[in-house]
């Protein structure tokens, strides 16, 4: 993978990571959902600014993920955007103050090496 189709990897997993921080903000402000109020809710999403920027980042990850698609494998583009599983656990962290378990960091580990190992060129 070349630095450009790293580069284009890479904007489209922060984008899409963005994406989910900000359907996570929205989510919290709409409440859980339940039987009895699950058709407001839904209609509340097109007026939540914070889930309609969250699916509109969402769109731009997909677009540049497209994009990034014209140019590699799709064996090795699937694979590589778990990446973003770890920006996901870091926003969590630090901005929303989750916490981390040491099994999670393990499995985040485990999945560092697989994108290392599947981008990998000889």
């Amino acid at each position: 993978m070349s630095i450009q189709e790293f580069s284009l990897l890479l904007i489209s997993v922060i984008i899409s990571v963005v994406g989910q921080f900000f359907l996570k903000i929205g989510a919290t402000k709409l409440g859980k959902v339940d039987a009895g109020n699950a058709i407001s809710h839904i209609l509340s999403i097109v007026t939540t600014p914070e889930l309609l920027l969250g699916l509109t980042c969402y769109g731009i990850g997909a677009v540049a993920y497209i994009l990034l698609l014209t140019r590699i494998n799709l064996s090795v583009a699937a694979p590589a955007v778990s990446i973003g599983y770890i920006f996901s656990v870091l926003l969590g962290y630090f901005v929303l103050k989750e916490t981390i378990p040491l099994n999670r960091v393990f499995g985040l580990g485990l999945i560092v090496t697989g994108v290392i190992l599947v981008v990998w060129k000889k």
